[in-house]
């Protein structure tokens, strides 16, 4: 029902954003998604600034997308979980390159232990790179995005975000701080008026990326382990139809419902879709 009204709105509206000229910044851009939608957007004449602490990884998804039309690349080295490494880039990059305009914040990581096996520093490492990260970046660029009236925030969460899931208690709490920020600060954004400055928040199920280090879904169908590549093509569409919400695949609709139905029928579908039997294949390895 929710996708129909969506896509019902999506269908008939008129707007789609231009890149052309638009600066933008996308943090974990070596490899994975980060990479992918880099090379998405390289033809469509942004300026492209790659944060990532693989030098090596980053260079190549540079080399790659100049092939791919981008005109502009900026490489910088930054780890994300480091406040002030974030600030300090931050600079770097007003003085060098110029304001972002796009705010594509991707870097994370996925521990994938069961709660009691979670040391406070696994936690405290989750919380700082897969939320913390997205706080200091949004404090350093979108006050020069409300200065214009202008601007664009995506934030990469996860369906884990809408869900509590098997070995993922780091993961899903650091998600959902994720949509929980988000979500107020584009409340914020539009208070008293329309604002010029979007918010794009990204759900979605597993990708096939070192995150997941090989986790396969036992009920494909449902619930498919997506292809980077195809991932990144619907985030870069999300951003350019300027869609709040992306959620994928539709069946994660099916698992938001857990709010709704007894206690017995969420575990129940766990259970038919064997998620704990996946998670303990591609994370329960020493």
């Amino acid at each position: 029902f929710f996708l129909i009204i969506e896509n019902a709105f999506c269908i008939f509206s008129l707007r789609k954003k231009s890149f052309a000229g638009e600066i933008v910044l996308i943090t974990g851009s070596a490899n994975g998604i980060g990479r992918q939608v880099a090379l998405k957007l390289a033809p469509l004449g942004v300026n492209l600034v790659l944060w990532d602490i693989d030098d090596e990884g980053n260079k190549e998804t540079s080399r790659l997308a100049q092939e791919n039309g981008a005109s502009r690349v900026f490489v910088y080295h930054c780890d994300c979980s480091s406040r002030e490494e974030v600030y300090e880039q931050a600079d770097k990059v007003r003085k060098e390159v110029g304001d972002v305009t796009i705010l594509i914040n991707n870097a994370g990581i996925a521990i994938g232990k069961k709660f009691f096996e979670l040391t406070d520093e696994d936690f405290e490492k989750t919380f700082r790179i897969n939320f913390f990260s997205q706080v200091w970046t949004c404090k350093a660029f979108l006050p020069a995005m409300v200065a214009c009236n202008r601007g664009h925030l995506v934030s990469i969460a996860s369906a884990a975000g809408l869900l509590g899931l098997y070995r993922t208690s780091d993961y899903c709490a650091s998600k959902s701080a994720i949509i929980g920020m988000m979500e107020a600060i584009n409340s914020e954004l539009h208070h008293g008026g329309k604002s010029g400055i979007k918010t794009t928040i990204i759900c979605p199920y597993f990708i096939s990326t070192r995150l997941s280090r090989g986790f396969k879904s036992a009920r494909p169908c449902l619930f498919p382990v997506y292809d980077p590549e195809y991932a990144a093509s619907r985030i870069v569409d999300a951003i350019k139809k300027e869609k709040f919400y992306l959620i994928m695949p539709p069946a994660v609709y099916l698992l938001g419902l857990k709010i709704f139905v007894p206690r017995k029928a969420v575990l129940l579908l766990e259970s038919y879709i064997k998620f704990p039997e996946s998670m303990d294949e591609a994370f329960g390895r020493k």
